[in-house]
């Protein structure tokens, strides 16, 4: 895993290079992140069957020698609850005047409800000059009596966006996907390196890759009041990798499920998250977790500036 992290404009392409920055929004949990994930053919993003798993914009860079797309995948929008949720929101919007191409996510199982509409209204506002398509997703798990009104009824809402009717999941018509995609894009050069697949350091992925595990083994709430912060990431001269994070939590009961009966519940998101973060960084991985209670901080935006929940000043 490549951890450059600013792009570099190489002019080193055909005249007919295609290039650009594509927003990947919707609600949250139609797949995103499972999306980014497949086309790439490498996990760079956590994906859990939680809402808002996503919380901070994070590139995907696809590169062949015909094209180069800078996938910007966004947090789920949603009606903010708190601080934390503003910044997720504010992230996602911005994400849509920094974009070539609105890449716009919809659950096709399931019926227009009023965050599409919200979202529509954003699509709509968004310069001429952007191209917008409309990905219908979940084709594997929509009933077949609604797919002809989901369709339809998603059609409605942009109508003078290109759609398709796919599987992130299962991959049927993503490469169609693609192809839109790539035609969508502005004639342009490589903005990054070949080899290059994301803008995120290893360690802040390692820190997501810690709280995808906790999303997928807790239940309820918990998980949205969590955070991860890694503090030391290092080859160590054996080669294995070491990895000491903390888990943040709001509440002391909160703490006590994390960890669990005598440790159980640590020891089994740690050893799940050692396997991911093995293959992340291509070496043997020594993982130690301490769980921390930070009272009420997805309210607090100096305990989310810490955290990494900002934008830069």
């Amino acid at each position: 895993m490549n951890e450059e992290n600013a792009p570099s404009a190489n002019f080193e392409t055909s005249e007919n290079h295609r290039s650009g920055f594509v927003a990947v929004i919707g609600r949250p949990n139609v797949g995103k992140s499972t999306l980014i994930n497949g086309l790439l053919q490498e996990k760079i993003n956590i994906v859990s069957p939680k809402p808002q798993t996503t919380r901070s914009r994070q590139l995907g860079i696809l590169t062949t020698n015909e094209f180069q797309i800078i996938f910007m995948d966004t947090p789920g929008l949603m009606q903010p609850r708190h601080k934390l949720d503003e910044f997720m929101v504010e992230t996602a919007v911005e994400s849509l005047n920094d974009a070539d191409v609105v890449l716009w996510l919809v659950d096709g199982s399931e019926p227009v409800g009023s965050g599409d509409r919200a979202i529509a209204d954003m699509v709509q506002q968004v310069d001429d000059s952007v191209a917008v398509i409309l990905a219908i997703n979940k084709s594997d798990i929509t009933a077949p009596e609604n797919v002809m009104p989901h369709t339809e009824a998603y059609r409605a809402l942009a109508p003078e966006a290109t759609w398709i009717f796919f599987s992130a999941r299962e991959g049927n018509g993503r490469s169609e996907l693609l192809d839109l995609i790539v035609q969508a894009l502005p004639l342009g050069p490589r903005y990054y390196p070949a080899d290059q697949l994301t803008d995120v350091y290893l360690r802040d992925m390692a820190a997501e890759f810690i709280r995808e595990q906790i999303m997928l083994q807790l239940r309820d709430e918990i998980p949205y009041g969590v955070a991860v912060q890694v503090e030391q990431f290092k080859e160590r001269e054996n080669g294995v990798t070491y990895i000491g994070a903390n888990i943040f939590v709001e509440r002391d009961n909160h703490k006590r499920i994390v960890i669990g009966s005598k440790g159980s519940q640590l020891r089994r998101i740690g050893a799940a998250a050692r396997k991911e973060l093995e293959t992340l960084v291509e070496s043997k991985v020594f993982l130690e977790l301490w769980v921390k209670v930070e009272p009420k901080w997805r309210h607090n935006e100096k305990a989310l500036k810490r955290l990494g929940y900002s934008k830069p000043e």
